[in-house]
């Protein structure tokens, strides 16, 4: 990386290199646009990699590891009891707790053993559960955010402090491109959620570029229109007439940089030759009109409606396929202070059966083994309850102690637990897992250091992980 820092110096007139110091992108804003494969690419790979991509499966809102992963059998007995002071420990609460009552509210259904393995999974779950041999349950998430948007800026970027590269960027800047007529990073929020109560916004900067050059940020997918903004030429302006516009202005752009070398200038140049080839790469990929009857049966019947997470699931593997560096879901919908069974049977219907096909449906071609395939919220929910607790109806606060999600594929070992939390599935006892050490992990999986994919930016050389302690989860890389 540091050999790209003097290339780059050297190549630059002093006005220039003070001038994109100042702002704050330097000399190695340039280097992955001097290797488009990347600085962490091929043979400058950090060590062998088990992954080639990764599909991010994220639930905003936060779902309740109480109710579909985290099997505590003897809290039925506690039904509406105080939570105990030395479970609590006085740690700090919403405002919307503060001062209530802790009641413990079990949840309500059943859970049972799944696949050979025999990991306990949610009733809430039944297709997710037919690939459970595929499954590392990790139940010991933790974090610092108690709020929706740190936490989910925290998951996305690595830092509650809004800014800073997302996931995807870094893993564009540092691994570089595997299609170049797609992008490195797509997005695709769903259009439609069940869960309608407490819908947290979702922002770009959760898959933005920050400091890094902003070729590397997040393309996101349109529901109705074009796949990506402004992708169709105007009206009465055909491919020909598109070449010739941008052959014009990419020898203006390459004039431009030539006196000043401003890096963004080269980015610009990238994002346009881009675009004119995503013309016709973009609407190949999203037609799924040629996927057979039965792989369209397996997501399940909203796969036929755009923008719903089943079709945004059969997308991501068509991605894979294609070989984009990082996919990213967002689901809405799992805030649920109120009203929690049954918003959750909803939320599960639109997630269960087109998660399950997305594991098969990569698995059937050979792509699951070198895809890592990640599903968590920004946080988790409390064993006590919220509102007018009954056996069947209850909503839980927010709960960043201690949280499920799991992890698929890309070298992973399925069919396992990690990490443990208490009887109340409040405090994490055996194994924490920070979001620092599952971005670590995934940067590791795909062959790279965590410690030394790095940006200098505000005299600090950034990264992913941040400055405090992070390490790789080995124990459940097989």
């Amino acid at each position: 990386m540091k050999d790209h820092v003097n290339m780059h110096a050297d190549l630059q007139s002093r006005r220039s290199f003070l001038l994109n110091s100042g702002m704050g992108l330097g000399a190695a804003a340039f280097s992955s646009l001097v290797s488009p494969e990347g600085i962490a690419a091929g043979s400058a790979l950090h060590h062998k990699a088990s992954a080639k991509r990764i599909i991010f499966l994220f639930m905003a809102g936060a779902p309740s590891q109480v109710d579909l992963f985290d099997y505590k059998p003897d809290l039925h007995k506690l039904f509406k009891t105080e939570l105990p002071k030395s479970i609590s420990k006085g740690q700090r609460v919403t405002t919307m707790t503060r001062g209530r009552q802790q009641l413990v509210a079990p949840t309500m259904f059943k859970f049972a053993r799944q696949g050979k393995s025999g990991i306990w999974l949610s009733e809430l779950l039944p297709h997710l559960s037919t690939v459970a041999d595929d499954l590392c349950l990790i139940h010991s998430f933790n974090t610092n955010a108690i709020n929706h948007d740190p936490g989910k800026t925290s998951f996305c970027t690595g830092s509650e402090i809004p800014g800073k590269p997302s996931m995807g960027a870094w893993l564009s800047y540092g691994l570089g491109t595997l299609n170049k007529n797609l992008p490195d990073f797509v997005v695709m929020p769903s259009a439609f959620w069940s869960g309608r109560v407490n819908v947290q916004a979702l922002y770009a900067r959760l898959w933005g570029s920050g400091f890094l050059p902003s070729k590397h940020q997040g393309t996101s997918f349109q529901v109705t229109g074009d796949p990506v903004l402004f992708l169709s030429n105007p009206k009465g302006i055909d491919g020909g007439v598109r070449r010739r516009m941008l052959d014009s202005l990419g020898e203006l752009n390459r004039k431009h940089h030539g006196e000043i070398g401003d890096p963004e200038i080269q980015t610009t140049i990238a994002q346009q030759e881009m675009a004119f080839r995503m013309q016709s790469s973009v609407p190949e990929l999203s037609d799924i009109s040629g996927e057979p009857k039965h792989v369209l049966e397996m997501y399940g019947p909203e796969v036929n409606k755009p923008g719903s997470y089943a079709r945004n699931c059969l997308l991501a593997r068509r991605m894979a396929e294609r070989d984009v560096r990082f996919v990213q879901l967002f689901h809405r919908g799992w805030d649920h202070h109120t009203r929690l069974p049954d918003n959750m049977r909803g939320q599960c219907r639109d997630v269960d059966q087109p998660t399950a096909a997305l594991l098969k449906d990569l698995k059937e071609r050979g792509l699951l083994e070198d895809t890592l395939v990640v599903f968590a919220g920004e946080f988790g929910r409390t064993v006590f309850g919220q509102g007018n607790i009954t056996r069947d109806v209850y909503g839980r606060d927010h709960h960043p102690r201690c949280f499920s999600g799991w992890v698929a594929g890309g070298g992973t070992k399925g069919g396992m637990h990690y990490g443990k939390t208490d009887d109340f599935s409040y405090n994490v006892v055996e194994d924490p897992v920070n979001v620092r050490d599952l971005h670590a992990t995934m940067l590791h999986l795909l062959g790279v250091d965590h410690h030394r994919l790095t940006f200098p930016f505000q005299g600090l050389d950034q990264k992913l992980t941040g400055v405090e302690s992070s390490r790789v989860i080995k124990d459940i890389i097989g």
